[in-house]
């Protein structure tokens, strides 16, 4: 794949990913075009050797993997992490209210949302619904309604003379966004009366899918999300600008990387769900779903333990990039530029997996692919973040290291990142990959 085949199958990802299930699917087609088997966890699994599988869980969780010539117990497994989630507006359960004649629906943030850039966007909704079948039983089915179908207005600067100077938003009533008019409004007409939710949702659902005939949503996960594509920007194109940046570009990252795995190794893919929430679910980074991957390629208890300690993982998401109008919150010594190559992320209370050992691995991988790479800390009396990294280590036992494409606008509807990074890491990930032996063990 060249860098330029590797940025428009990224650009394309990004603006038909528009909820987390929405990117597994992706994913999911990818792989099966690219010969991997598609497996489920509730069969018995009869793996060839050298074979390429995924599973998912939960449609927004999924491990993709390459099962190689090598033992698993002598050689273990080099594994990728990332996440499919990202902050946004969720819409609640019962969300219908109508406010000033027009129709609204109530919202709530989905992880740290940058809030202000919200307002005054061209937004769509897409997720997972769950409906009734003609036999009674439940079923899932995506929808993206991919038009421009709400807005949040910002309030004039003539009411809010405060507006550039302390602008606080509330939640519960500064973010319902405006969907149509609401009966009774005088403009109002039977084409614009605002139905209920799930209705509107059903009608999205059936011209979507033609051939699913149901009469009700029974329940749905539908997200917020900002109409405008994934784009490059600057006077060269040098920086993309997308949203979800944070962390489906690792996701893609890790697949193209993954889909060139030569069969020699064991290689894994791994990108859940939740991580923005904390990670703590079935189909999270904190729950179940890659050990039980992992227990049930290597067999036993004991030869679980042997292959994790000759295995290695890289967990894969963003990183602060050095913003130029903000330099005072980053160190000076280890502030991230953008188009300079991957992060290293370190974290000394363990907000990072990184440690000298893996450390020094991922900088042999991107000496060895000719990549750049950068080191980021937080600054001493500042807090940082946190990833999917610490969590496995500490599920899985695998030693971890924290790595990440520099960007800017993190947690907003609108990030920015530079268009080499991503190329650059992907020529790591799949020297990772193809290397022979990675850490000495004895």
């Amino acid at each position: 794949m060249k860098s330029t085949e590797f940025l428009q199958g990224l650009i394309d990802f990004l603006s038909t990913s528009p909820s987390p299930w929405h990117a597994v699917s992706n994913m999911a087609q990818t792989l099966e075009k690219a010969g991997f088997t598609r497996l489920s966890e509730g069969a018995d699994w009869k793996l060839k050797s050298p074979g390429r599988y995924f599973v998912t869980r939960n449609d927004s969780s999924i491990v993709a993997f390459v099962n190689g010539k090598k033992e698993i117990v002598d050689h273990g497994i080099r594994m990728v992490g990332a996440h499919t989630d990202s902050p946004c507006l969720r819409v609640k359960p019962n969300p219908e209210h109508h406010a000033a004649g027009l129709s609204q629906l109530g919202v709530e943030p989905y992880g740290g949302v940058l809030m202000n850039p919200w307002f005054d966007r061209d937004l769509s909704m897409a997720g997972r619904v769950s409906y009734k079948t003609a036999s009674g039983a439940i079923a899932n089915a995506l929808v993206d309604f991919k038009r421009p179908i709400a807005v949040i207005p910002s309030l004039a600067i003539h009411l809010d003379r405060e507006a550039n100077k302390n602008r606080s938003i509330n939640a519960q009533r500064h973010l319902p966004p405006i969907l149509c008019h609401a009966d009774g409004h005088p403009a109002a007409s039977k084409k614009s009366k605002a139905p209920d939710f799930r209705d509107v949702l059903l009608k999205q659902l059936k011209q979507q899918h033609r051939g699913i005939k149901t009469k009700e949503i029974l329940e749905y996960e539908i997200c917020l999300y900002d109409h405008q594509g994934a784009a490059t920007v600057g006077l060269d194109n040098e920086f993309l600008m997308s949203a979800r940046l944070d962390n489906l570009m690792s996701c893609w990252v890790g697949l193209t990387a993954m889909l060139e795995a030569p069969d020699t190794n064991n290689s894994l893919l791994v990108a859940t769900d939740h991580e923005e929430v904390g990670s703590s679910s079935a189909c999270g980074a904190q729950g179940p779903f890659l050990r039980a991957v992992l227990e049930r390629l290597t067999g036993s208890t004991a030869e679980y333990t042997r292959a994790i300690d000759r295995s290695v993982m890289i967990s894969a998401d963003n990183a602060h990039a050095l913003h130029p109008n903000f330099s005072d919150k980053h160190d000076p010594r280890h502030a991230p530029l953008l188009n300079a190559g991957p992060v290293l992320k370190v974290n000394n209370n363990q907000r990072y997996a990184s440690n000298s050992e893996t450390s020094a691995l991922f900088k042999t991988l991107c000496a060895e692919a000719r990549v750049p790479m950068q080191t980021m800390v937080a600054r001493s009396d500042m807090g940082c973040g946190t990833t999917i990294g610490p969590i496995t280590a500490t599920e899985v036992g695998v030693p971890t290291v924290d790595v990440g494409v520099p960007q800017l606008g993190m947690h907003s509807i609108r990030e920015m990142c530079g268009t080499e990074d991503g190329w650059h890491l992907n020529r790591a990930l799949k020297k990772f990959f193809t290397r022979p032996e990675l850490l000495t063990r004895n």
